[in-house]
C-alpha cells in the first residue's frame, strides 16, 4: 500500500467511525437505555449490528494500518517485522470474531 493510499483508508475510516459514533451517542443521548434488556434489544436490531460490525472493523482497519506503517518505519529486522505483522493478524482476528460472537447472541 503506498504512502498516499494508507493515508487516504486512515482518513475514510476516521470520517465513516466519527458518523457511526455520532449516530451511537445521539441515541446514548435520548436516554431510552434504562435497562439492560432495552439495551439488548436495541443491539439485536438487525441494522444496528450491522452498524455496530461495520463500526469495529472499520476501527480494526484503521488502526491495522496505522500499526502496519509504525512496523514498516521502526522495525528494521525482517523476521521480527513478520513476527510483529503476523501477531498483530491473530490478535485483530481473535478480536473481529469476538466481536461477531458477541453480536449474533
Amino acid at each position: 500500500m503506498t504512502g498516499l493510499r494508507a493515508w487516504l483508508v486512515q482518513r475514510g475510516t476516521a470520517v465513516i467511525m466519527l458518523v457511526l459514533l455520532l449516530f451511537f451517542l445521539a441515541r446514548l443521548m435520548q436516554g431510552s437505555f434504562k435497562t439492560y434488556e432495552a439495551w439488548r434489544e436495541w443491539i439485536s436490531d438487525p441494522l444496528v449490528s450491522i452498524m455496530v460490525a461495520l463500526f469495529f472493523g472499520v476501527l480494526l482497519l484503521h488502526s491495522w494500518v496505522g500499526l502496519r506503517d509504525i512496523i514498516l518505519d521502526y522495525v528494521r529486522p525482517v523476521s521480527l517485522r513478520l513476527f510483529a505483522h503476523s501477531l498483530i493478524v491473530v490478535v485483530y482476528s481473535g478480536i473481529g470474531f469476538w466481536v461477531i460472537r458477541i453480536l449474533l447472541r
